[in-house]
């Protein structure tokens, strides 16, 4: 009898098990490009930025790249790195668990996390957070989803929990990473943004 828990088994926490129905969504929603557009375009030209969750590409990450960006992305599904490497055959793509990644053992101008904290337990989004904030340039700037309000829910793609710490705790949580929000913003899908900044 196994000892290990499921995310041991499935580093992509059920992910890749719903990647191929969650691929015809994704690349069609346009929920969040006006936000993640006008964030794109506060980088300065040519920046590095990580794409952490990346999943299989869409519009979204379209706006990445038509910003100028040079985009770098980590998702832990074999199946969704694989479909955002062949959308976006200019970027580089890692099939890596965000926690324990090498986000490709350099640092970034510019991090994005769509989706992707909540999905985690707590205390591994503390630990994304930190990791994130290691990898990021003094002026850097991360950009993640994640509601304002301390919940729980169950996901609707793959039916696991899902939890926000809340703003109060994620501000905690960055400013013991080197960052500090600077905005906050939320979509025409209702989805609320931090904005943070490494600090100098």
């Amino acid at each position: 009898m196994s000892t290990r828990g499921p995310d041991e088994i499935d580093p992509s926490n059920g992910w890749e098990a719903v990647a191929a129905a969650f691929i015809e969504h994704a690349v069609q929603s346009t929920i969040g490009v006006t936000t993640i557009s006008a964030w794109a375009r506060s980088l300065p030209p040519g920046a590095a930025v990580l794409d952490v969750g990346c999943g299989p590409g869409g519009p979204r990450s379209s706006a990445l790249f038509d910003a100028g960006l040079r985009v770098y992305g980590v998702d832990a599904s074999p199946t969704l790195a694989a479909a955002y490497q062949r959308r976006f055959p200019d970027a580089r793509v890692a099939c890596e668990p965000a926690e324990t990644s090498s986000l490709f053992d350099r640092s970034f101008d510019g991090v994005i996390a769509w989706g992707l904290i909540f999905l985690l337990p707590a205390a591994v989004q503390r630990a994304v957070i930190a990791r994130v904030g290691q990898a990021m340039l003094p002026g850097a700037r991360f950009l993640f989803t994640a509601p304002a309000q301390l919940c729980t829910w169950d996901d609707a793609s793959t039916g696991r929990p899902s939890w926000s710490l809340g703003a109060d705790a994620y501000k905690v949580e960055l400013v013991s990473a080197g960052l500090t929000v600077v905005a906050e913003y939320s979509d025409e899908g209702e989805n609320h943004y931090f904005d943070a900044a490494k600090q100098h």
